[in-house]
């Protein structure tokens, strides 16, 4: 089914934009911090065209699901709250949106942390600044989509998933500042390549786990009086605070300060490095791990031609990333999923993507 079978009529405009995965900094982005994330081939297309009544409607190809908006006051569930809340952050700036076909179809894998959500708001947005010629750059863009995450989806999220779905390209590195919204766009660590590999466990605490970390991470920069965890520096100042406020305040320094490391230019070895302390941090400090995830972190760590591997995403599920010998992405995945499945579980390789290489 295409728009045209949808909606009885072509689509006017069309947009898209990537997932992302993070390779440093995470659970930073809240708390004011410094990031790392970059885009994967995968990406959401969405269609838009009037709609012929006074009625939105949202198609998502991938769930083969329609919604038709009958109350602008009730907020939709699944899918098309992200939809509906993107137009009604546009309404609230004062701009004057239309009723709406709009055609979803996605290749960004949903429950593994690669920021499906954001992807689906980004090309929402390019989509609609197209159609009506609006004036608004990518990084409002970004801000309109963080918006409608926290307000029409509930989750209280940082800007980072917005920002790398409207800013971020494959082929490098994006660094942010998610306090100033200063960054930096960096080349990939030099003869190496992202492998991302999901757990195949579905991320079942990730929004309850996640707004109890933020909550925690308030806390401590309360007790620490500070805006926020960002404005310390010296990890032995979390020191003084009660357990488990110390581990999650460490967690989010010493990240930071893993960020900041490689913006002042790092070997691959020295950034893998980097990347499983990181793990170890989110495992035992941040506590946002799950036995799956952490024995395919270790079987990745343990494999030649891999210079670091982490737990991407929020965490209790979802995917690894790894940084690995250019080259090498497909046959290192080959192998560590093969031991996966040895020790009971059953992962599957996302970047580089098979489905879209072999299109290719």
């Amino acid at each position: 089914m295409d728009f045209q079978q949808i909606f009885g009529k072509p689509p006017e405009t069309q947009a898209s934009a990537p997932g992302r995965v993070n390779l440093l900094g995470e659970h930073t982005d809240y708390n004011d911090g410094f990031v790392l994330p970059t885009a994967i081939p995968q990406s959401t297309k969405v269609q838009l065209g009037l709609s012929s009544d006074s009625q939105h409607h949202f198609y998502s190809e991938n769930l083969n699901e329609q919604v038709s908006i009958l109350d602008i006051n009730h907020t939709p569930s699944g899918f098309a709250s992200y939809i509906f809340g993107c137009i009604q952050v546009l309404q609230t700036a004062g701009y004057t949106i239309p009723s709406l076909c709009v055609y979803v179809k996605s290749s960004v894998p949903m429950g593994s942390g690669l920021s499906s959500s954001a992807a689906l708001e980004v090309a929402t947005l390019r989509a609609v600044r197209q159609l009506l010629n609006l004036p608004i750059d990518d990084v409002e863009i970004a801000q309109f989509a963080q918006q409608a995450e926290i307000h029409y989806a509930g989750v209280q999220c940082g800007i980072m998933d917005q920002m790398a779905s409207s800013l971020a390209d494959t082929e490098h590195i994006l660094f942010l500042d998610t306090r100033t919204l200063e960054r930096r766009v960096m080349p990939l660590p030099e003869k190496a390549e992202i492998l991302v590999i999901d757990s195949g466990v579905p991320r079942t605490l990730a929004s309850s786990g996640y707004n109890q970390r933020r909550a925690e991470c308030e806390d401590a920069a309360r007790s620490l009086g500070v805006k926020a965890l960002r404005d310390i520096t010296d990890v032995e100042v979390t020191e003084k605070l009660p357990e488990p406020l110390h581990r999650r305040a460490r967690h989010v320094v010493t990240e930071n300060n893993r960020v900041l490391e490689v913006l002042q230019g790092v070997s691959s070895v020295r950034f893998g490095e980097l990347m499983n302390a990181s793990h170890a941090s989110l495992r035992d400090d941040y506590e946002v791990s799950v036995p799956a995830l952490d024995i395919l972190v270790e079987l990745l760590q343990k494999t030649p031609g891999v210079f670091g591997a982490r737990l991407t995403g929020a965490g209790f599920g979802g995917a690894s990333v790894a940084l690995v010998a250019v080259g090498e992405a497909r046959s290192i995945a080959t192998h560590v999923l093969e031991q996966y499945k040895q020790a009971g579980y059953n992962g599957q390789i996302l970047v580089p993507s098979l489905e879209l290489s072999d299109a290719a």
